[in-house]
């Protein structure tokens, strides 16, 4: 909670005096002196004459809450200061834009600091129109779009298996990384037009803070075996995106149908400040994050916060801006949750997206892993492509499959049990008829686990020929009537349609010759394993 965070941050700066005094005592004794400052500052003649020329020009301009229109009110009065000062000031272009700049920040600290006046004629505790819909994405795996002002965020989520974690190569072992957030931040969301290259540090330090925030309510592992993969598109932006793609990420994983354990909401909290006084204001937009001190960012839940992150432009912070920081964020985060968020989407959905892979887990003895991989993968891949899916298998024996559909996946997964656990005398299998012998059928009810299906326990019916039954690739349910010492199967398709199915057997006795005897002379002219020993 609030309180807790508070603490938290006290007993680190605490802490971190020590850390600064260390430093103070190594600059004592051998510090070098500081190279002086070279100010760039206008000429302040010059500030004072532009300022009485354009004051009111700019507070004109900067008086309303869409952007659009105070950029397009400001271009003009850059037009006219320059075409007023440029001779008198010659080659002084960027000095006039700096004057320019500085009156701007000006009148936007004066309204706040004089009045408690806000550019968009908000108040201090304000939050800007909010929108919050799902689902608008519909070949996606789940999507959210948040709007808070002119700033919209639409996040994609997307689900993947475990063999889609990123690997993250470190100084000691690999690891992987499962819940993945990713911030773009196009040119076209703040009216600009240039080339697309590869993320920056913003982008890359606003897809980390969004990242972070929604890390502690990820279901783990065992809950949700996914790897789970967010995109934030920054649609449209005037301040706050990084805390928009908090709250797009949340709904977009809701509707996904991950069952996060809290939403998540993300707000910013602005300061200006003037010698003892100052002025905090709740969810900044892009002139109140240019002109003012501070840029603190809370996301959280309910219950506690899950990530903050800050930005200064001032020397520190007082005990007392901290504190109304964390409470003025915390009571618009609950107004964002309640009456924008839950009211889209109040639960994560029960039901993936039929787009979704499905996704089913099992653990399976260590010892067991080469036997499901098989030489050179020959098993593993034989499963993959007899059931159309995907499988992955961790070191401690954790087992993931995922396929375009359940019946697909049930049926690598029994596959995959299967083999790793042995056979069991009175259970069940599926398995496919691989080869014919006059005698019976020999049927695979995992990959290298063979057994024989003598004649007269093919069928509850009496059995001429073997042929007249099964054939080479059928799937048949075949139960394990015994295991030899050798640990070779005695199978009975027989046994299993009157256990399954119900099915009458007939009181008949075939009457096709019997397989050589189970004695020291039966691998003569036949071998029932055909070498497999």
């Amino acid at each position: 909670d609030n309180e807790t965070m508070y603490g938290g941050i006290m007993a680190g700066h605490a802490a971190n005096q020590e850390i600064v005094r260390f430093i103070n005592d190594i600059v004592s004794q051998i510090g070098k002196p500081k190279t002086a400052f070279e100010s760039n500052e206008p000429d302040a003649a010059m500030y004072e004459a532009i300022k009485e020329f354009a004051i009111e020009k700019i507070r004109y301009a900067l008086d309303t809450d869409d952007k659009r229109i105070r950029d397009e009110r400001m271009s003009p009065v850059y037009t006219e200061v320059h075409e007023a000062f440029d001779s008198e000031y010659p080659e002084m272009t960027a000095k006039i834009d700096e004057c320019l700049y500085k009156l701007q920040k000006y009148v936007v600290r004066r309204w706040l600091l004089d009045e408690g006046k806000r550019v968009d004629g908000r108040g201090i505790d304000d939050v800007r129109p909010l929108a919050a819909e799902v689902g608008i994405l519909p070949r996606t795996h789940g999507s959210g779009l948040f709007t808070r002002g002119q700033t919209q965020v639409l996040t994609i989520a997307t689900l993947g298996s475990s063999g889609d974690a990123q690997l993250l190569d470190g100084i000691d072992e690999e690891e992987s990384k499962r819940y993945l957030h990713h911030y773009n931040f196009p040119s076209y969301s703040v009216g600009e037009t240039r080339p697309s290259r590869g993320p920056g540090r913003r982008e890359i330090g606003h897809g980390a803070l969004a990242e972070r925030a929604l890390l502690p309510v990820i279901p783990s592992v065992e809950e949700f075996p996914y790897t789970i993969r967010l995109v934030s598109e920054v649609v449209s932006s005037n301040g706050s995106t990084s805390q928009g793609a908090i709250c797009g990420s949340t709904l977009a994983l809701m509707d996904a149908g991950v069952p996060i354990k809290a939403p998540v909401a993300g707000i910013s909290c602005g300061l200006v400040t003037e010698g003892d006084r100052f002025m905090t204001m709740v969810d900044i937009q892009g002139v109140e994050d240019f002109y003012g001190d501070m840029d603190f960012k809370v996301g959280g839940t309910h219950k506690g916060i899950t990530a903050i992150q800050m930005d200064l432009k001032i020397h520190g912070l007082t005990p007392e801006i901290i504190r109304q920081a964390l409470d003025k964020c915390y009571k618009a985060r609950i107004y964002i949750l309640d009456e924008i968020m839950l009211k889209a989407i109040s639960t994560p959905r029960e039901e993936l997206s039929p787009y979704a892979p499905k996704m089913l887990s099992t653990k399976i003895d260590v010892d067991k892993i080469r036997d499901v991989i098989g030489k050179g993968g020959s098993v593993i891949q034989k499963i993959q492509a007899e059931c159309n899916c995907k499988i992955d298998i961790e070191e401690d024996g954790s087992v993931f499959i995922s396929a375009l559909n359940t019946e697909d996946a049930k049926r690598a997964l029994s596959i995959v049990e299967t083999i790793a656990k042995d056979p069991e005398v009175g259970a069940i299998y599926k398995g496919r008829v691989t080869r014919l012998m006059t005698f019976g059928a020999f049927v695979e009810i995992a990959p290298g686990k063979e057994g024989l299906v003598h004649i007269s326990k093919l069928d509850v019916k009496r059995v001429e020929k073997v042929e007249d039954v099964v054939a080479v690739g059928d799937e048949l349910l075949v139960k394990v009537t015994e295991i030899d010492e050798q640990g070779r199967l005695n199978l009975s398709r027989r046994d299993a349609l009157i256990e399954v199915e119900g099915l009458v057997p007939e009181n008949t006795v075939s009457d096709a010759p019997r397989p050589p005897r189970r004695d020291n002379g039966r691998d003569g002219n036949f071998r029932r394993d055909h070498g497999r020993r």
